[in-house]
C-alpha cells in the first residue's frame, strides 16, 4: 500500500470543463469575479478597521465573514484558473496540496454557517435585549463568539480529513474541479465506510445546527416584533436582520444545489460547476449585500 501511495504522490484534477475556444473568455471573467471578490471583501476589512464609528460588536462580528469569503475565494480560484489555461492532462497537483486544499475547502463551507450563527446572536441581543445589549455583547463576547465559529469548524474538518489522510490511496485522479474531503477518499481502495459516515454526521451538524439556530432565532425576532408597538425597533429589526438573512439565504441555496445535484449523477458537470459556484457567488454577493444595505457601510463607501 505504501508503494501504491508514492507512485500516486501527483493527482491529476479533472478542473474545468472548457472547450479550447472558451477558455480564454471563461478565464477573464472568473478571474475579474476573483479580483472583484477579493478587493471588496479586502475593503470592507479594511474599512471597518480604520473607521471608529464602526468598532462596534456588530461590525466586528461581520468581519468574520470577509476574511472566511476570501479563504473560500483564493482556496481554488488561483489553481482553477490556472487548469482553465492547461490541457485537461496537465491539470497536476500533489497530494500534500490537494489535503490542504480539501482542508480549506471545508474550513469555509463550516465557517460560512458558523459566522452566520453568531451574527445572528448579536442581532438576537441587540433587538430582544437592547438594554443589556452593551453588558452582553462586550469585547471579550465578540473574542468569544468567533473562537466558537472558527474553533467549530477546523476541529470537525480536522477529524474528518484526518480520516481521510490515513487511508493509503490506488488511485491519483481527482474527479472534481478541486480537491475536497469526498475527492480524496474516493481514491483508496480500502474501506471508506468510517469516512462516509462523518462525512454524513458532519454534514448534518453544519447545516441543521446552524439552521435551526438562525430559525429559532429569527422566530423570537419576529415574536418581538409583533408584540412591540415599537417602531424605531420594528424597522431597526427589518433593516439589519433582512440583510443578514439575505447573505445566509445566498449561501445556503449556493450549498443546497451542490448537495442536491449530487443525488443525480447524470448531472455531474452541473454539479461540479454548482461547486465552483458556492465559492464565487457568495464571496462575490457578501460584500454587495452588507455595502449597500448596512446604512453606516454604505455612507462610508459614499464618501470615498
Amino acid at each position: 500500500m505504501d508503494n501504491l501511495t508514492l507512485r500516486h504522490s501527483l493527482l491529476l484534477v479533472e478542473g474545468l470543463k472548457v472547450t479550447p475556444q472558451s477558455s480564454q473568455p471563461v478565464f477573464t471573467v472568473l478571474l475579474l469575479v476573483y479580483v472583484f471578490s477579493l478587493v471588496s471583501n479586502i475593503g470592507l476589512i479594511v474599512l471597518i478597521s480604520t473607521e471608529k464609528n464602526l468598532h462596534d460588536p456588530m461590525h466586528f462580528l461581520f468581519c468574520n465573514l470577509p476574511v472566511n469569503d476570501i479563504i473560500g475565494t483564493t482556496v481554488i480560484m488561483p489553481r482553477l484558473l490556472q487548469d482553465i489555461l492547461k490541457q485537461a492532462s496537465e491539470h497536476y497537483i500533489s497530494y500534500v496540496e490537494c489535503v490542504i486544499q480539501a482542508y480549506f475547502v471545508h474550513i469555509f463551507t463550516a465557517a460560512c454557517h458558523y459566522v452566520l450563527m453568531i451574527m445572528a446572536f448579536d442581532r438576537y441581543v441587540a433587538i430582544c435585549n437592547p438594554l443589556r445589549y452593551t453588558a452582553i455583547m462586550t469585547n471579550k463576547m465578540v473574542i468569544i463568539l468567533s473562537i466558537f465559529a472558527w474553533g467549530l469548524a477546523f476541529l470537525l474538518v480536522t477529524i474528518m480529513i484526518g480520516l481521510t489522510v490515513r487511508l493509503s490511496h490506488c488511485r491519483y485522479k481527482i474527479e472534481n474541479p478541486f480537491c475536497d474531503n469526498a475527492s480524496l477518499f474516493k481514491l483508496s481502495c480500502e474501506n471508506v465506510v468510517i469516512n462516509n459516515i462523518f462525512g454524513i454526521i458532519y454534514t448534518v451538524v453544519v447545516l441543521s445546527l446552524s439552521a435551526v439556530t438562525i430559525l429559532i432565532t429569527y422566530v423570537k425576532i419576529a415574536t418581538v416584533c409583533i408584540t412591540s408597538k415599537n417602531k424605531a425597533l420594528n424597522s431597526k429589526a427589518i433593516k439589519t436582520c433582512s440583510t443578514h438573512l439575505a447573505v445566509y439565504l445566498i449561501m445556503f441555496i449556493s450549498g443546497a444545489v451542490f448537495i442536491f445535484l449530487h443525488r443525480f449523477p447524470e448531472y455531474s458537470d452541473s454539479r461540479k460547476l454548482a461547486s465552483i459556484m458556492f465559492h464565487i457567488v457568495p464571496p462575490g454577493l457578501n460584500p454587495l449585500v452588507y455595502g449597500l444595505q448596512t446604512k453606516e457601510i454604505r455612507q462610508k463607501i459614499v464618501k470615498f
